[in-house]
This record gives structure tokens, sequence and C-alpha cells, in this order.
């Protein structure tokens, strides 16, 4: 033990002091906080919780520091087994909450922790800083043998950045109510203070009624929805898209005239009086369904085919296709501007780098800009946009689309390996947060390939915790605090699980054909050829031409069994969010599927080969070998079957069926002109399609019909 150790170990009950207490050091205790706190002092006197604690609210306390006194009586009481009790008056053993301190060394949203022997003190200047203060109190307790304690400390914490906005990208599929409160409460306990819910077809729109997917919220729920997340200090944002991204509108036959091109359901028109009828009243609707927020997000990126149509080329040819962009924007901002403030996507900024006459409009004062920008020093549209008076949020970089999992750890791309999600989140946030130009983060979640949303929870701590504090812990101290605190201090080996889940998702993306949606012509795997005739012959091609990725993926399948003993030993362990566990089994059994496929078309070229040499001196050992042949196929079949039944049954403890049609409500399906890997197929059979093009089922019937016709024939 070193001295700097000693001291702190002495901090814990003593009264010594250790200043500038870093993660690494708070790790080492047991202690595991995110977002790491701005300033740590450790000694003192800890704060030792007797059985019975009171928690001591001011006597001019609001209804908001009451339920954040509730919610901590709650957690004391589930987690800790400590009866709590909510008073005004000071006992044996105190929490004392106050919101009204006057300090200017409190800054907003800000708070301080300080123990004592009998008391714990956290104070602040406001309702959100007593709930974060709170949040921080529950990841710093812990339990010996003989008693449940927070460590002697004096915690001093503020937020780098004001607003930390979760993107929750629902696009393709609809999580279940009792997910989105869990998803919620996990947000709020690492200070995210903004949900961005991008909903599409999962709100049931009353003035449109078909728009809505079959088991889609209605608006009293999304009510409910807002509510709650207001009672733990998170705004939830309707993002009902507009100019761009909105097939699931558009795809409906009576809408067809509103399209830019007919045959694109991707994109409006923005010169189409009808469009704005249309999108205001479902803008309207996501007001109500969100009553108390402050923002509404439009979406509107992406508009690949915009002044295509004959009224928007001749319209472009005056103001540019940036131009027509921003007329829909102000538009649509002037409308729904009158009682939000109204978020886009937006990039670059137009009105002031085109030459065109859009260098003379006047972009509407009530936008939030939410796009990624160049924030090199000659060339910062973000302090170009903050000067002119819109807000601007940083975009933390979007980790990726690759299917099953993100890649943390790294990126491949064009072949060259590139730094991982979580080093481009640390790198930008890092650097940024508490610069002057920025109002607020957000951490983007696309949902193309369909992940699981429990896949992006590290990402989205990441982004919690770099925006709240830009400077602490570095990114390998923080991702062993983020296992520690999210899983428990019982879990094994996650990293070394995450970069094989990395590697094994970046396999799973180039076999077969998953790939080409987004990378074009990259080859097709065949099945190896029929048996043919009375001496069983075909083209040995297939393991000469799929020597390669077979020897890939057997090397994948050594990896994936690691993975698969790494989610047993923790789901044995005594973890928070065990169902991540569950969620990674099926992902890794996928993977592994996969590598079990490609073997198996290799042996069963290698059994036709034994049969085809057979076929001249002993034709019962050749059928045998047909039969065989027969197996290899039916036994893959039955495998792929299974663990896609067990993947769905999995996904679905969470969210509603993909692509549900109810009795009195069927799902209309239709491909997106993005080509979405989810949105492939209308169930969760996007995850397999590619194997099913395979045709397999095809293959063995035609090898069945082979193998009679041989020992009737031959």
């Amino acid at each position: 033990m070193n001295i700097r150790t000693l001291w702190i170990c002495l901090a814990i009950v003593g009264k010594v002091f250790i200043d500038s207490c870093n993660a690494s050091e708070l790790s080492s205790l047991g202690l595991h906080v995110i977002p790491y706190p701005q300033k740590v002092s450790l000694g003192g006197e800890a704060f030792v919780l007797h059985s019975t604690v009171n928690i001591v609210l001011d006597n001019g306390s609001s209804e908001v520091d009451r339920k954040t006194a509730g919610l901590l009586k709650q957690n004391l009481e589930e987690k800790w087994g400590i009866e709590a009790i909510v008073t005004h008056t000071k006992g044996n053993s105190n929490i004392i909450l106050t919101s009204l301190a006057k300090s200017n060394k409190i800054r907003e949203q800000g708070y301080q922790l300080k123990t004592s022997e009998d008391d714990l003190t956290i104070t602040s200047k406001d309702e959100d800083g007593l709930f974060y203060g709170i949040q921080t109190l529950l990841q710093v307790i812990k339990k010996s043998r003989n008693k449940i304690y927070v460590p002697a400390m004096h915690i001093e914490d503020w937020p780098d950045v004001k607003i930390r906005a979760v993107h929750y990208d629902t696009k393709h599929h609809q999580d279940k109510a009792s997910y989105v409160k869990s998803f919620i409460r996990d947000m709020a306990k690492y200070k995210i203070n903004m949900l961005v819910w991008e909903w599409e077809d999962k709100l049931a729109y009353e003035t449109h009624s078909e728009i809505g997917a079959p088991g889609a919220f209605t608006i009293q729920e999304m009510q409910e929805f807002t509510s709650y997340a207001k009672e733990y200090h998170i705004e939830l944002v309707p993002l009902v898209q507009g100019l761009g991204h909105v097939s699931y509108i558009l795809k409906w036959p009576q809408y067809r005239h509103l399209r830019e091109i007919e045959d694109s359901d991707w994109e409006f028109c923005p010169l189409e009086e009808g469009t704005y009828d249309l999108l205001f009243d479902l803008w309207d609707e996501a007001i109500k369904a969100t009553p108390t927020s402050e923002y509404i997000h439009i979406g509107s990126d992406e508009t690949y085919e915009l002044g295509v149509c004959d009224k928007c080329k001749a319209k472009a040819l005056e103001i540019g296709n940036s131009g027509l962009y921003h007329l829909f924007i102000d538009k649509a901002a002037k409308h729904i501007g009158k009682s939000r403030k109204v978020m886009v996507w937006e990039r670059p900024m137009g009105w002031e780098l085109s030459k065109s006459p859009i260098k003379n409009m006047k972009p509407h004062k009530g936008l939030v800009l939410t796009e990624s920008y160049d924030y090199s020093p000659e060339n910062n549209h973000a302090a170009l946009a903050k000067s002119k008076g819109f807000e601007v949020f940083m975009y933390d970089p979007n980790p990726g689309i690759e299917p099953l999992f993100l890649p943390y750890h790294y990126k491949e791309k064009k072949g060259e390996i590139k730094n991982g999600s979580l080093k481009d989140s640390y790198d930008f946030l890092s650097v940024r947060a508490g610069a002057p130009e920025f109002d607020g983060m957000i951490n983007t979640s696309w949902d193309d390939s369909g992940l699981h949303n429990q896949m992006w929870m590290l990402s989205f701590v990441t982004s919690a915790q770099y925006s709240w504090n830009g400077g602490a812990p570095s990114l390998d101290e923080f991702e062993n605090t983020f296992f520690a605190n999210y899983y428990g201090t019982e879990s094994k080996d996650m990293k070394e699980l995450y970069q094989l889940l990395n590697e094994g998702a970046y396999y799973y993306y180039a076999t077969l054909e998953r790939h080409v949606w987004h990378a074009g012509d990259i080859g097709k795997t065949h099945l190896p050829d029929l048996p043919r005739g009375q001496y069983i012959e075909y083209d040995p091609f297939w393991n000469r031409e799929y020597l390669e990725v077979v020897k890939r993926s057997e090397k994948m399948q050594q990896k994936m069994l690691r993975a698969s003993q790494i989610i047993a030993i923790n789901r044995q362990q005594n973890l928070e969010n065990k169902y991540d566990f569950d969620i990674y089994k099926s992902i890794v059994d996928l993977i592994s599927h996969t590598c079990l496929l490609y073997q198996d078309l290799s042996q069963l070229e290698h059994t036709i080969t034994a049969a085809h040499k057979q076929a001249f001196t002993n034709r019962s050992e050749a059928l045998s070998y047909l039969k065989s042949a027969e197996q290899i196929i039916d036994s893959s079949l039955e495998r792929r079957e299974q663990v896609y039944s067990e993947l769905v049954k999995t996904w679905e403890e969470t969210r509603l069926p993909k692509g549900l049609s109810l009795p009195e409500k069927k799902f209309f399906h239709k491909m997106d002109r993005s080509r979405h890997f989810a949105n492939r197929t209308a169930d969760m059979s996007y995850l397999i399609l590619d194997e099913q093009l395979l045709d397999l089922e095809g293959y063995l019937e035609k090898l069945r019909q082979y193998i009679e016709a041989f020992k009737l024939e031959y």
C-alpha cells in the first residue's frame, strides 16, 4: 500500500483530508460514481446509516423536493432495508436536504454533499441540484459486515453542460411501458435531463389514425410518460420527423401526392400545402402528448431528393436546395414555434455559407440546432450560430449502424481499423464540455439496424459522464467504473465481453449478404452444388471459394464460446441489470449459429464428395453419405429456428412483437427508401433474412428428391 492509499483509507474513518481524489482512488475504495463529481475530498467523519434514518427537508420545501425525498426513501428501503422517515425534524441519523442555499459557490444544477458522524447534508440552490445530489449519494453508500455507511467525504459538483440529452429511437420497434419507465430511471441515475423520443408511428395519432402502428401508445399514455419523466427531472421531447425520414407517413397511398418524388416515400415536397396541413396535425398532437415540454424536434435530415420535382426544381433555381430546406423549416417553426422551441437536425448554416440568394434569408430565431458541425477554429459553425442567437447542441458522434452490437472498441471502415465509439465520444466531449457556444449535448441512437435499446447503455452513460464533467476521469477509468457501477462489483471480464461482441457483430455483418445494404456490391454466399446423375456428379468449388470465411468462422466460433462462458459466469453472480446478459446470450448464439452455418456448408460439400467417391464401388455407402448430407442441413435449419425463437422471446420481454397486427388493425409494412437493415421485414426475421435467402429449405427438398431417385433408379 503506497502512502497516498494509506491516507485515503485513514480519511474514511478519521480527520485526514485528501483533496482532489480521482476516480481510480475512489474505485479502489469500492466507490464507482458516474458522472464523476467535479471535486471530491476524502476526510472528516463517515456517516453511518442506522436502521432508521430521518430524511430532513426544509420547512418550505417544494412538492418537487418532497418527491425527490420520497424517491430516496424508496431506494433506502428497497435496496438497503433501512426505514426512512421524511420529516422536518432531526433525529439520531439524518440525511439533511436543502435546495434553498444562497451560496455563490453552488452553481445551477449543482450541489454539495458532506458527511459527519450523525448527519449527511446535501445542499443545492435549485430542485435539480438536490435531485442530482441524491443520485450521487445512492452511488456512494457502502456496506461492511456490521454497518451501512457513506465514507467520510465532501463533494462539490455541477454540470459542464446545461442540457444533457439522449435520443431514444423507436422507429423500428416499440418498447413496453414498463421498459420505458425503467429506461427513464436509468438515465436519471446518470443525470441525463432530456429524452428526445423519436417515436414515428408509435403514437396513436387521433387526427390521422392510420399512421399510428397497432399497439401504439395513446396520447394519454404519452402524457403519463412525460409526467413520470418529469418526476425524475427529465424533459421528454417528442421527435416527429418532418421533411425527410417520413416513410412511416408517406407509405400510405392517400398521401402519395405529397411526395417529392412519386416513387419515393422518404420525403415531403416542401411546396405542397397539404404537407403542412398533415404535419401540423401530427406536431400538434405530439405537443398535446408532452404537455410540460419546452421543445419539439422535427428531424428533417437526409433529404436525398430535395429539389427534384418540377415545382421544387424551379424554386431551387432561385434559392437553391438549402433555401428549400429553410423555407420548410421556417414555415414549420412559425406554426409550432408559438408554443415550443423547435429542434432540427440542421447543417450547415446555409444562409451564411451559400452564394445563392438564401444568404439574405432570415431563418426563424426559435430554432435549436442539434446536428454535427465543423468545430475547427477557422470554420466554427456552432459559434456562428450561437452569435446569431440560436441554441446549439453538441452532437456526440453517432456510434454506428452495425447490427447486434455497437463498435465501442474499434470500427471497421473500408478495410481500415479505426477508433471505437467510446474513444470518439471521449475525444469529442472532453474537449468541448463547457464551451460557451453550446447550450446542450445530444447523444444519438439511430435504430436503423434494430439493436436492442440496452445495447446503447454504455454509449448513453459515456455521454452523460463527459457532458457533466469533461475533465475526469480518463477513458480507461471510466469504462472500468461503468462496469462496476452498472452491473456491480462482482461482474467479471466485461471489457473482454464487449470486445468479443464488437468483433462478433462485424463478423455477422460481413457474412452472407447483410452488409450489402450500405456497402453495395460485396459478393454473395452460394450453396454447395447439388448432386446429379447416377454417379453423384457435382462441381467441387465451394470449399475452395469460401476457404477463408470458413477459417474465420471457426476462429469466431471459439471466440463466441469464450463470450458464452463470460455470460454464464456473470449470470450466476448477484448483479444489477441481469437482463442484459440474456440479450448478450441471444446475440452470441446468433453469431455462433452463423459460424456453424459456414462450417455446415463446408461439411455438406465434403460429405457429397465422399458420396461421390463411393458411387462407383459401394452404392449403399454412397447412400449413407447422402443421408448424412441431408441430416447436416436438417440440423442447421433446426438450430436456426431454435436460436431465432429464443432471441425473439428474450427481446420481447421488454417490447411488443415487431410488426404487431391486431384484429382491429393490421400493420402496414413497406421497405423504406434508405433500406434500413431493421426494416427489411415487418417482424424480427430481418436478423436471419440473409440466411433465409439462401433457401436451404429448397436445397434440402431437392436433395431429398435426388436421394429417393438414387435409391429407386440406381
